[in-house]
Order: C-alpha cells, then structure tokens, then sequence
C-alpha cells in the first residue's frame, strides 16, 4: 500500500475510534438512542479501512497476472521467432529457403 492509502486508513482509523469514545459516553451519559447511533457510525470507517485493503490486494493481484500474460506472450513471440529457419522462409511464410540454409525442403502447412 502506498503512503497515501496508509494516511487514508490511518484517519479513518482515527475516526473510528473518536466515533466509538462518543458512543461510550452516549451509553453513560446520554439518551441510549445516541449511543447506538454513534456505535452504527464507528463501524463505517473500518468498512472503509477493509475496503481500501481490499482493492490494494486486487490491483496487486491485476498487476502480477498482467505480468505473467505478458511473459507468456514473450515466450509464444520467442519460440516463433527461434523456430523459423531463415529469412526467406520467414517472408515467404514456410514455402522458401535461403540458398544456406539447412533445411531446404520446403515446410508447407498443408496437411
């Protein structure tokens, strides 16, 4: 999590416990439906709180897939490109071979 989602969860945090300190002394206090009212309100902040947890582990999660479709893709573009025998065969899609290359007999996709 970076220093401005610590901050964001920090003062909610804050919130929450400055929420719960009234409804503690709404109890003792104050009219009971007070208490309960502030009570309700304590819990929003940490519901703020799992949230912004939740998505940094979702965008950590996006981030480390979005890398690994890219390796995959690297690996797919790597074997194409070190499967093809020379130049001519590679523009000439599979029909052609340079006159050095080793493997003349033409590759056809024809089955």
């Amino acid at each position: 999590m970076n220093r401005t989602g610590r901050l964001l969860c920090a003062l909610h945090l804050a919130t929450a416990a400055g929420l719960a300190l009234t409804a503690v002394q709404e109890f003792r206090h104050g009219p009971l439906w007070a208490g309960f009212l502030f009570t309700a309100a304590s819990v929003v902040p940490v519901i703020a709180v799992v949230r912004e947890t939740v998505i940094e582990d979702l965008l950590r999660a996006a981030a480390l897939s979005d890398r690994r479709v890219f390796r995959a893709a690297e690996d797919i573009v790597r074997a194409s490109l070190e499967a093809a025998c020379c130049e001519r065969w590679w523009t000439s899609l599979g029909t052609d071979h340079d006159a050095a290359c080793p493997h003349r007999v033409p590759r056809s996709s024809a089955a």
